[in-house]
């Protein structure tokens, strides 16, 4: 993990690789951002102009790179594109520097320290600074490097390490609101990272029992309660769907279990993750080119076992039970067919139509375990339909709840820590698609609102009375493309801000 440092060095004075200074689009050409002051001296006050004949915009996420003159300790000044400069008496929309910090962080990956002077106004600035840079130094290596051989390295080496430390410039030390700032933001990315690595961990690696695993160990050190149900005790509980979507595989099922409580609390908070280790799709097998990323099919579960380490090293005044719905969903001669019917821990029936469909169906048995504790709400998170991808790309998160208010409250929520959502419907004449002749649903309805259609089908699995959403994060999950701003290629860690913004909410009461 990148080291995170708090400054009231001068930036001309801090000794570092690199000097990352902000710079936006102004109604009259490139502006220099607050921060810059004494880089922009170092040029004569002609950093922009420089800047300009370089070809600089300020566009969003935009680097460029300058030997630093005389006056200055860094050997480099990172220019980095903030986008279109704020009105007078504005600031920079927090998303904003967190997007530019990423991008600067991830420029610099080899580097040993920089030194970030960007805008810092307040203690949210400090933050979003903060989550940025974390977030954009993150780089998953575990399997790069080539084999050590006598404790050497082969001679191809390895691949350029995440930047090492970040000095905060402006950001001060001794300030309570500066101090707690920088401690948020290095738990929080610290966990989204660690979600990320989860993510895109081969899955021949992290098969249920080995998530299961890290879940157990790592509750075990942070004093958290922990509870393991393997094949065998889901077998004897009832856990039909689960089970039916894990008996084709070598590699078991898991339900795990893992509580955060704290004595001052007056909330409880359920967060479910779908845990699909690996999804060849069974026996309805994936066509070819949509397999090779299906280790993300565990990302809800990443995300609800991250947040609720997260708001344990917070020490956040609510108590929340993070549920891992854990099974690799494989062909094989014992794998569930389309046709037959499974018996959820609920007692339902369902009949599968579709054994591609199988997250809704250890969801279902999860959220109705969950809903026995009658928690306040349930959140559940998955990487469910490309349907809801298809609907709102692969950027933003769709939200569908019992209760219009939590799930205004979550997109609200999401959007202020910089996750994009939008909240969809839950029709009710899509519920009778799902009819079936033989059981009391099926696993299938109509295609076309294909998502909608899997949130109501969870929905069946919620206990009465209880306040529930559902997030569909199959689009921003895992990032195929080039990454951009904080977000890296593969797993991204999404959702894991926005449950953990939810858990301080209810903490403090401020849930509206």
């Amino acid at each position: 993990m990148t080291a995170l440092t708090l400054s009231t060095a001068g930036a001309a004075t801090l000794r570092a690789d690199a000097l990352v200074v902000g710079v936006a689009k102004g109604p009259k050409g490139l502006v220099v951002a607050a921060g810059a002051e004494a880089v922009d001296t170092a040029f004569d006050g002609k950093l922009a102009a420089v800047l300009d004949a370089l070809g600089a915009s300020g566009a969003e996420g935009e680097i460029t790179k300058l030997p630093a003159p005389a006056g200055l300790k860094a050997a480099v000044v990172l220019a980095v594109g903030l986008g279109p400069a704020p009105e007078q008496d504005q600031s920079f929309d927090e998303e904003a520097l967190r997007r530019a910090a990423g991008s600067a962080a991830r420029a610099l990956h080899g580097s040993k320290k920089a030194a970030f002077a960007l805008p810092l106004e307040d203690a949210s600035a400090v933050t979003a600074v903060a989550e940025g840079a974390l977030l954009g130094a993150y780089a998953f290596t575990s399997y790069q490097g080539g084999e050590k051989k006598n404790g050497k390295a082969d001679k191809n080496g390895g691949p350029k390490q995440p930047l090492a430390e970040v000095a905060l410039l402006g950001a001060k030390p001794r300030d309570k609101e500066h101090k707690a700032a920088a401690e948020r933001a290095t738990v929080v990315a610290a966990e989204v990272n660690v979600a990320r690595d989860l993510i895109n961990t081969p899955p021949n690696d992290l098969t249920p029992a080995a998530f299961a695993a890290i879940a157990a160990a790592t509750a075990k050190e942070l004093g958290l309660k922990a509870q393991v149900m393997d094949e065998k005790a889901l077998v004897k509980g009832g856990f039909g769907g689960i089970m039916g979507v894990g008996k084709g595989s070598e590699n078991p099922p898991r339900l795990v279990k893992i509580a955060y409580t704290h004595p001052e609390a007056e909330k409880h908070l359920a967060f479910v993750g779908k845990g699909i280790t690996y999804d060849s799709g069974g026996i309805s097998l994936k066509p070819a080119g949509h397999n090779e990323t299906m280790k993300c099919d565990m990302s809800g579960a990443a995300a609800v076992f991250s947040s609720v380490v997260a708001a344990a090293k917070l020490g956040l005044k609510v108590n929340i039970t993070g549920w891992l719905a854990l099974a690799e969903n494989m062909p094989s001669g014992s794998a569930t067919r389309p046709g037959d019917v499974l018996r959820m821990y609920s007692g339902k029936t369902v009949e599968v139509l579709n054994t591609d469909a199988e997250g809704r169906l250890v969801l279902g048995d999860a959220l109705t375990k969950a809903s026995e504790e009658n928690p306040d709400a349930i959140v559940d998170v998955a990487t469910l339909t490309g349907a809801m991808v298809l609907a709102l790309g692969d950027r933003t998160f769709g939200i569908m709840a019992n209760d219009d208010a939590f799930r205004t409250s979550i997109h609200e929520i999401a959007e202020e820590v910089g996750e994009s959502s939008w909240p969809m419907p839950l029709p009710e004449d899509l519920r009778k698609t799902m009819e079936s002749p033989t059981a009391d649903i099926a696993n299938m309805g109509v295609r076309m609102g294909g998502g909608l259609v899997a949130g109501l089908f969870l929905q069946e699995f919620v206990g009465e009375g209880i306040t529930w959403a559902h997030l569909d994060i199959a689009g921003p999950a895992f990032h195929e493309g080039a990454p951009y701003g904080y977000t890296p290629k593969g797993g991204t860690g999404s959702a894991v801000r926005t449950l953990v913004r939810l858990a301080e909410r209810t903490a403090t009461g401020d849930l509206g």
